[in-house]
């Protein structure tokens, strides 16, 4: 059980709900999908997720910050390993052999799908190894890892492997998840300032303080917001693509609570549910709008 927590399973969701765009975009485009690569893709995409959380869950033991945190149901970690420390090298262990489950789908699909997938696989793949250890020690590049990993890398290169080749209007759609997921990331990291910059780490709001760190947050929900319409306009993305303009009722409130409590965990927590919440359906409905509009020109 304590393996299972450092999974972090509740945060997995995230992986299926970006992939979503990549297989909704190919079938906007008329492709049909080939249902093995789709779930090679899904296995890649979770095992590098997976990987991810539990390499950040074993340096959060050794470098002492599970001992200072206070969890809530958003930061914080699982604190599963404080409890069975005996269980910290297996952690490590499965968490690097998931690394290299997602490697070798990935070999596989360069084999036979096309040399291409390599910049975009190998730059994912090492944005997971470095994570917890270099790059959450770099303000921006820790803001923008995030996004980039599940927006960029994950749906261009899962797009790719379905269709054979990169898309530009892809490229640019996912450029709304790597808002969404930098943006996930960066207001979980409000309740555990103190703690990580006693461990060393420096992300945003370490750098600039909270009061700032909520001023990005909002900028970057505008933008992804904007980035949509503006997509719609240019008619990159179909007209139905805006029903992800619904959860427009998640991002305001939840932008008036971190502009207004963003020094008061207790009061902020409200924000961090709306945020997940935002975060995971923004990318389903976008995908339910390009589905739908395929089955219309049917």
């Amino acid at each position: 059980m304590t393996l299972f927590k450092t999974v972090r399973p509740a945060f997995l969701l995230l992986t299926p709900c970006c992939l979503s765009i990549a297989a909704a975009f190919a079938i906007y485009q008329g492709v049909a999908i080939d249902r093995v690569n789709l779930a090679l893709i899904f296995l890649g995409a979770l095992a590098a997720h997976i990987s991810v959380n539990m390499l950040n869950e074993y340096h959060d033991y050794k470098t002492g910050l599970d001992f200072q945190t206070q969890r809530t149901a958003f930061s914080g970690g699982s604190g599963a390993l404080p409890s069975a420390p005996e269980l910290a090298e297996s952690v490590l262990f499965y968490g690097l052999l998931c690394l290299v489950f997602a490697a070798l789908i990935g070999l596989y699909f360069l084999w036979t799908i096309g040399w291409g997938l390599l910049p975009v696989g190998l730059s994912g793949l090492l944005l997971v190894y470095f994570y917890s250890t270099q790059i959450i020690r770099r303000p921006l590049l820790c803001l923008l890892a995030p996004g980039l990993g599940f927006g960029p890398f994950m749906i261009l290169g899962a797009h790719y492997i379905l269709i054979g080749h990169y898309s530009f209007a892809v490229l640019i759609t996912s450029f709304i998840m790597l808002l969404m997921v930098s943006n996930l990331l960066l207001l979980n990291q409000f309740p555990d300032l103190e703690p990580d910059r006693a461990v060393g780490r420096l992300h945003l709001p370490i750098l600039v303080g909270r009061k700032n760190a909520a001023k990005v947050y909002v900028l970057f929900l505008v933008m992804a917001y904007v980035l949509l319409l503006l997509l719609v306009y240019l008619k990159v993305l179909p007209i139905y693509s805006l029903l992800g303009l619904f959860t427009l009722f998640l991002g305001i409130p939840a932008a008036i609570f971190v502009l207004r409590f963003y020094d008061d965990i207790t009061s902020l927590m409200p924000a961090l549910a709306l945020n997940v919440a935002l975060t995971l359906s923004l990318p389903v409905l976008i995908s339910i709008g390009l589905v739908w509009q395929r089955l219309l020109i049917v």
